[in-house]
């Protein structure tokens, strides 16, 4: 039985940190009495903000480490997202799809560390972009990749790991037009709850590249262009040290 390439504990590695990376910016938030807890009731009038990311993340200390989490999060998922497009690369027949969503994340990724660098009270503008580009495209590459996931269909794993991802796919799609409903209507705290699950919806979709990342490995070669004389390859000299 072949061993499982190590490859496979990035994306679930991944989406762990990220989780707990932002749960601690939320504790932080709530400790230092800036957003009110998510399971409490919200009062409009009163003191603290509603618990929504961009707000736990919008005053220090909680803004310096929300703009870690975000910056390292989104390197992580781009080279995620790379490892995905070399793995499809050869198995694709539509290959524009793959290029695509490629793209599409990638523009993504910049989206995060929009969110994450430019505070939602001080950059509102750059940041609401970002968090359009983020969640926007994000969700595209979720759909791009459970339909992938069908086509290709890895060692006749496809209909499993497709029918878990479209299931994610279309939680993170609901919570989506939940939490854009939910801030039309000014119920914040639910507004709230829901990008919570969002987000963990998306970390958990993540997760699942596990399934095909075991079954590759990935390599970085150099090669050198210049051809290389085969005198100097026989040259004794090259292969003997120097003596003392």
């Amino acid at each position: 039985m072949r061993s499982c390439s190590l490859w496979a504990l990035l994306p679930p590695i991944y989406s762990v940190l990220t989780a707990a990376g932002l749960w601690v910016v939320y504790f932080v938030a709530v400790n230092d009495e800036k957003i009110a807890p998510l399971g409490s009731k919200y009062r409009r009038n009163g003191s603290l903000y509603p618990p929504y990311i961009s707000i736990a993340g919008n005053s220090p200390p909680a803004s310096c480490i929300f703009s870690e989490v975000m910056n390292l999060s989104a390197f992580v998922a781009f080279i995620i997202a790379v490892l995905r497009f070399l793995q499809l690369r050869r198995r694709m027949d539509k290959q524009w799809l793959n290029v695509c969503s490629l793209v599409a994340f990638s523009i993504g990724c910049f989206g995060m560390t929009l969110l994450g660098n430019f505070q939602v009270f001080s950059e509102e503008m750059i940041h609401n972009c970002g968090t359009f580009m983020t969640f926007g495209l994000g969700t595209l590459f979720c759909w791009l990749q459970s339909y992938f996931t069908l086509r290709v269909n890895l060692r006749n794993e496809g209909r499993k790991a497709g029918l878990l991802r479209f299931l994610l796919s279309g939680s993170i799609t609901v919570c989506m037009i939940l939490h854009l409903s939910l801030i039309a209507q000014r119920l914040h705290m639910q507004a709230a709850q829901s990008q919570w699950a969002l987000v963990m919806f998306f970390l958990a979709f993540f997760a699942t590249f596990a399934i095909e990342f075991r079954h590759s490995r990935f390599y970085i070669v150099c090669t050198d262009d210049s051809a290389v004389p085969s005198e100097s390859l026989s040259d004794p000299s090259r292969y003997q040290p120097d003596q003392l």
